[in-house]
Order: C-alpha cells, then sequence, then structure tokens
C-alpha cells in the first residue's frame, strides 16, 4: 500500500474531526474519543504485513495501546478545568503534556509489578 495513501487517509481522518468539533463540541469529542487511528493503524498492518507477524503485531498494538490510553485520561480533566480558569492554552498544554508524562511514567512503573512491560 503506498505510504501516500496512507498519508491522506489518515489526515482526512484528523480534518474531518476538527471540522465536526467546530461545529458540534459533543459530536466531535466521540468521533474523537473512538479509537481511528489505531483502528486505521491495525487496518495497515493487516493489508502489509503476512502470517504470524500480522496477527502478534496487530495483537502487541491493541494490548499496548489500551495500557497507554490510561494515563493521558487525567489530561482530559485537567485542561478543561484550567482553560476555564483563564490559563493559557499554552501553559494548558504543558501542564496537560507534564501531566500525561508522570502519569505513563506511574503506570509503566505500577504495571512492571504485575509483569507488563510498557517501556
Amino acid at each position: 500500500m503506498p505510504i501516500i495513501f496512507k498519508y491522506l487517509i489518515t489526515a482526512a481522518v484528523i480534518v474531518f474531526i476538527s471540522e465536526i468539533a467546530k461545529r458540534s463540541d459533543k459530536i466531535g469529542a466521540l468521533i474523537a474519543a473512538l479509537p481511528m487511528i489505531t483502528v486505521l493503524a491495525m487496518t495497515w498492518m493487516f493489508f502489509e504485513l503476512k502470517g504470524e507477524e500480522q496477527t502478534e503485531k496487530i495483537a502487541n498494538h491493541a494490548w499496548y495501546t489500551f495500557w497507554y490510553v490510561i494515563p493521558t485520561m487525567p489530561m482530559f480533566l485537567l485542561m478543561p478545568w484550567m482553560l476555564r480558569r483563564g490559563i493559557h492554552y499554552g501553559w494548558t498544554l504543558l501542564a496537560a503534556c507534564v501531566l500525561t508524562a508522570s502519569c505513563f511514567v506511574i503506570t509503566a512503573w505500577v504495571m512492571k509489578r504485575f509483569g507488563v512491560e510498557l517501556m
């Protein structure tokens, strides 16, 4: 599958979500919350890989995506809280990134104790 085709479809999904979000906060958020990019990535792997490698790569991608989503959740609570208090978007985004990175390190540390290697 040509890489330009993958770029165009993936970019179109992101543009579509941002255009919908301009018109409806709720519908835009609902569409953005769907794992479309993950599903696209797994679909690209399905068509480009074969046999056991295909199965293993797609399974691993889904497994690790689950664990990587968890530490991003607090960001979606912090950002609206900061923005509604008049904090500039740049500072809000920086704080959200620091929080997410911190949550990721904590999640990786906790999960390592249960035998799940995230790093």
